[in-house]
């Protein structure tokens, strides 16, 4: 008894000094006028405010630790501080710069909570706003604004991200940092991850199979949900985008609240395209798509840590670009009723972050479930697929200081596949996959110049599948029981060469397992038959990578530059055969092969006009086999010109803003075995947006045109040169953006 009075005296000791724990501080500019509605947000424990009208604000209710802050308001350049609580108030006020340049970004995909900057793995971040990007029905395309990120499409529906020349189970894509599984080793499945509810994507290009396991061997993209309201507030807003080419449009409705305590959110999506019109302005049938979305959220912080729950559904259908359906839709429409794929997806999700005095740990783990149908003529279904996993991971970052970061952490992952209700086709057989890894990182700034990141992984997996069809007929498969295991690593610096440059450099070795199709494919899969090797090992990469970053007041240049060496790369590759029905019969097979090239941006805002904005990047990738083939999906190289001017006030319209892009790709004339070359083009872009004051509420309303010129084109990762079908012809298009304040404390208070 006595024991249990002291272990309770101790508790509630150490509660008693987690209750101190505050910051509260000014965020002025340099003038010391302060700025109100400045954002100050703590993105490890996912809590935010803004300042007062005199530039104040306050935290209440934190964990001890380390915890990082980050100021920021539009026009200026952003502030990240880090301190250390320790049972007492911390007063922290802030000097924000006025810049015309667009500041660096927390991110925190490299597994560390710090700037762009600070990082050692380059990590490129774009910010998810409409009035912004390209409008486009197609959020994959939304993420070719990245030098060095393209996507395989095969319309507007149907796209799959490529960072570097690398694809599909080359990367790997995570929703909110839960990996994302989707029957993704396809190019002719969808990303299946829409924008709605979307603040922002991390890229990292280049192998990080150090955080996140084999699949990572291209690199990561990892979709971050927006941001909790300010305390004291409940807000949301209404989005709608028309299309004049796919006679498309997108709704999508989200309402947020925060408590001292609690957060929640929740939002409804939903898109609806026709067939879309090919440059000159023919129609590609069955080019439709329809989706459906819910996501919400529910979140409890307290001293002891952040706990989060989140749920996602998307439900997609898609017609299929295929020879059938052309002879049997003969007019624009959206109804996907024949040749149609559907994928139904729900995703819940547990992340949690436990503070134990100085140490840190996150508990996470997600469920998802993919049902797979593939529609062929009306009601007739002739494959369907269900896929369910299970992914877990627990990470604990050691007690340290301000210049150094220990993490060590499991991960694992649970997946099962099954055929449902007997269909005529099964692509791939019943199968069960199991990972579990062990890893460690270590983040150490050596000096003001020099910081290091270190770390090493093992993965172990193992697959097996169950014998599907009759022993003698052409699409058996045996039983498969396989097991592997390999280490990872990568070490990597940054040197800030002054306050103006910054330069970084990284080797990691990597390594991915062969996949279920890869293993065990033996089909018709959309026009082409598809046969697996069970004898396929695993890929092994060794990339090398450098980067340069240079800053001043009105100009950043950045320059990249990449070497991956890849031993037993895996592709798909024709056999020169067909089957007895003519269809093109098609073999995973591998070969070394190396991956090369780089991209390079600048980005100037003239002294005399600071109003407008001039930014150019380049990307180049080369892909070649041991054997001197080139690979397939190797993007051509591509040059992005964009010019906007900017105003703040312009007659009854604020934040006004006009853009004028010009994206041209070059001729690809080293095509892999199965391709054809591809000729050059250039597509030119315009928009305008403002936001516009109705009685006490501003509306932001956006006016663009894509393809401006109705180019008629066709993309090197186009999969419609299949069928002899170009790409997406001239579309106009509108955004509409309306804000909703439902509840703020601080206007009741007043």
């Amino acid at each position: 008894m006595k024991k249990f009075f002291i272990v309770c005296a101790m508790i509630l000791l150490y509660h008693a000094v987690n209750a101190q724990n505050r910051i509260n501080g000014k965020v002025t500019d340099l003038n010391n006028s302060p700025i109100p509605g400045a954002t100050v947000f703590l993105p490890e424990i996912n809590k935010g405010t803004i300042s007062d009208e005199s530039g104040a604000y306050e935290f209440d209710n934190l964990p001890n630790g380390n915890i990082t802050l980050q100021f920021s308001y539009i026009g200026y350049t952003n502030i990240t501080k880090k301190v250390i609580l320790a049972g007492k108030t911390i007063t922290l006020d802030v000097k924000l710069q006025y810049t015309a340049i667009e500041s660096e970004e927390i991110v925190i995909t490299g597994g560390f909570s710090s700037t762009q900057h600070e990082n050692v793995v380059k990590i490129e971040k774009l910010m998810i706003n409409p009035f912004e990007l390209k409008a486009t029905p197609n959020f994959t395309e939304m993420l070719s604004k990245i030098p060095g990120v393209d996507m395989i499409s095969k319309g507007s529906g149907v796209s799959k991200p490529v960072i570097r020349g690398l694809s599909m189970n080359d990367i790997l894509v995570l929703n909110n940092g839960v990996r994302f599984e989707n029957y993704q080793y396809s190019s002719h499945h969808p990303l299946g991850i829409d924008e709605f509810g979307i603040d922002e994507v991390e890229i990292i290009k280049g192998p990080a199979s150090l955080l996140y396991g084999s699949d990572a061997i291209g690199g990561v993209i990892n979709f971050i949900k927006e941001k909790p309201a300010p305390i004291g507030i409940i807000m949301g807003d209404y989005n709608m985008q028309l299309f004049s080419n796919t006679l498309g449009m997108t709704n999508n409705l989200g309402i947020k609240g925060t408590s001292e305590k609690m957060f929640a959110g929740i939002r409804v999506g939903h898109k609806t395209n026709s067939d879309f019109l090919q440059g000159g302005g023919k129609f590609v049938p069955n080019s439709r798509f329809n989706e459906l979305s819910l996501k919400s959220n529910l979140g409890f912080t307290t001293k002891a840590g952040t706990f989060k729950l989140y749920f996602d559904h998307n439900k997609q259908n898609l017609g299929l670009v295929e020879a059938e359906a052309f002879g049997e839709i003969n007019e624009q429409g959206r109804e996907t009723k024949i040749f149609y794929q559907q994928l139904n997806t729900n995703l819940l999700s547990s992340q949690n972050k436990l503070y134990f005095g100085k140490m840190k740990v996150d508990v996470n783990a997600a469920f998802q479930n993919t049902g797979l149908i593939h529609v062929g003529e009306v009601d007739m279904i002739e494959i369907q697929m269900n896929m369910s996993t299970i992914t877990y991971e627990t990470k604990l970052h050691l007690p340290v200081g301000l210049r150094s970061e220990y993490i060590f952490g499991f991960q694992g992952m649970n997946q099962t596949n099954t055929n449902m209700n007997n269909r005529e086709t099964k692509l791939l057989p019943d199968a069960t996959i199991n990972n579990a890894s062990v890893f460690g990182v270590l983040q150490q700034t050596i000096s003001s110049k020099l910081t290091l990141q270190t770390g090493i992984r093992y993965d172990s997996k193992s697959l097996t599948t169950i014998e599907l069809g009759e022993a003698n007929a052409n699409d058996y498969r045996p039983a498969l029981d396989k097991k592997y295991g390999s280490f990872s690593g990568s070490a990597g610096v940054t040197y800030n060469v002054n306050e103006k440059l910054l330069v970084r450099t990284n080797i990691a070795a990597a390594y991915r397992t062969p996949n279920l199709a890869e293993l065990t494919s033996n089909g018709q899969h959309e026009t082409r038959y598809e046969v697996g090797d069970e004898n396929l090992k695993p890929e092994n990469t060794l990339e090398f990578d450098m980067s340069l970053h240079y800053h001043i007041d009105n100009l950043t240049i950045d320059l990249a530059g990449f070497y991956n060496s890849i031993n037993h790369y895996i592709f798909i590759d024709p056999t020169g055969d067909t089957t007895t029905s003519g269809i093109p019969v098609y073999k995973y097979r591998q070969q070394d092969a190396t991956i090369y090239g780089g991209e390079a941006g600048i980005h100037f805002h003239p002294v005399a006009l600071s109003w407008m904005h001039i930014a150019t990047t380049f990307a180049t990738v080369t892909g070649i086999q041991k054997d001197a083939d080139y690979l397939p999906f190797i993007p051509a190289n591509k040059l992005n010109f964009e010019i906007s001017a900017q105003k703040k006030d312009l007659s009854f319209m604020h934040d006004a803003v006009i853009s004028l892009n010009l994206n041209t790709a070059f001729k690809q004339n080293h095509p892999a075995i199965d391709e054809s070359s591809t000729d050059s083009y250039s597509l030119f872009d315009i928009s305008i947006g403002a936001k516009i004051k109705v009685v006490n509420q501003y509306i932001s309303i956006g006016l663009s045109t894509t393809n401006l010129f109705d180019v008629k084109y066709i993309d090197h990762l186009s999969t419609l040169k299949e069928v002899y079908l170009n790409n997406q012809g001239r579309s106009f298009n509108v955004s509409l953006k309306v804000p909703i304040e439902v509840y703020n404390r601080t206007n009741h208070m007043n």
